[in-house]
């Protein structure tokens, strides 16, 4: 058993399927805001409506327990991945920082579910306070998502014998490129939760009724905030396609290349499949493909920056005056 914990390929596959595990608790808490579960388990955390295990439980109580329990389980699998990171890699090393982050923002998203519960901001509450609170969460999901990713990407890289060092400074066009991207899928992920929540409030009986509802200025403000996500989602994908291309383009790589070809890809089906969803007028299944597509996205754009960061910048060659001249 000793061994296994002194493998690093162990601890890779760990952390990749512990980004797995995570991207299931996301989509399975999607799943508990689309169908109104969140006050499955009333106002009690971390007990279910007093009690450890709940009998007989309703429909809405088994989907927001089960939540838990998977919201629990990914709390212990990230807390191992910081002991085992700390166990197996020296001070200092890139995979420790991952992991430490991970760990802070699995404590972060607990925390920020459990406000949720006790502060009864679930199920049908349509207040600002909730609209508040679900954004904070959606970045901190994002967040704790990428410090993941990076934990298993810098794992991947040791592995392989691979330069693992990420430059923040003295990147220039490339960092403000890589920043602005990440800035924008974090508002772009907010606009997204804050419109899903409207159209879990405010359901929509046709297409046309749900834009008319839009523009009502009596409408309430969730219905009002919904005409926005799309065209924050088209100026977010145009942003990406235009700094992928120009990235790979100051960046050159394999590794640049492939990572830029998957984010321009998730990004057009993403675009389609937001359009689907509006047409659908957003049933649960498309909400979770929607939402699942926007975290690959983020996982994406995350990697490619963390790949081109791991680069020096190019420094551009001066001119030495010689004899004669």
């Amino acid at each position: 058993m000793g061994t296994f914990f002194r493998n690093q390929r162990n601890f890779t596959r760990f952390a990749w399927f512990t980004l797995a595990f995570l991207i299931f608790v996301v989509l399975w808490g999607a799943f508990v805001r689309a169908t109104g579960s969140g006050a499955g388990c009333g106002s009690h955390w971390p007990l279910c409506n007093g009690v450890v295990i709940p009998r007989a439980a309703r429909t809405e109580t088994l989907i927001e327990f089960t939540h838990r329990i998977t919201s629990g389980l990914s709390g212990l699998f990230v807390l191992a991945l910081w002991v085992w990171a700390f166990r197996l890699y020296p001070k200092g090393h890139i995979v420790r920082k991952g992991a430490t982050f991970s760990l802070l923002f699995i404590i972060t998203e607990s925390l920020l579910g459990a406000g949720l519960v006790l502060f009864e901001w679930v199920a049908y509450n349509a207040s600002v306070e909730r609209a508040i609170s679900m954004a904070l969460h959606l970045v901190n999901t994002y967040l704790l998502l990428g410090a993941v990713t990076l934990t298993a990407w810098w794992a991947s890289q040791t592995l392989a014998g691979r330069n693992t060092t990420l430059r923040l400074r003295g990147q220039g066009k490339v960092g403000w490129l890589v920043g602005g991207g990440l800035l924008l899928l974090l508002f772009l992920g907010v606009s997204g939760a804050i419109t899903a929540l409207g159209d879990t409030l405010f359901p929509a009986g046709t297409l046309s009724e749900g834009i008319s509802q839009d523009f009502l200025p009596t409408a309430h403000f969730l219905v009002r905030l919904r005409i926005y996500h799309p065209l924050v989602a088209i100026v977010t994908g145009v942003y990406l396609v235009l700094a992928s291309r120009a990235i790979a383009a100051e960046r050159p790589g394999e590794a640049t290349r492939r990572l830029a070809r998957v984010l321009l890809v998730v990004v057009a089906v993403q675009l389609v499949a937001g359009f689907v969803n509006i047409r659908l007028l957003v049933p649960v299944w498309m909400q979770i493909v929607h939402l699942l597509l926007a975290d690959v996205m983020w996982i994406a754009a995350v990697l490619l920056g963390a790949t081109v960061l791991s680069q020096e910048a190019a420094v551009e060659p001066q001119w030495v005056p010689q004899v004669g001249d």
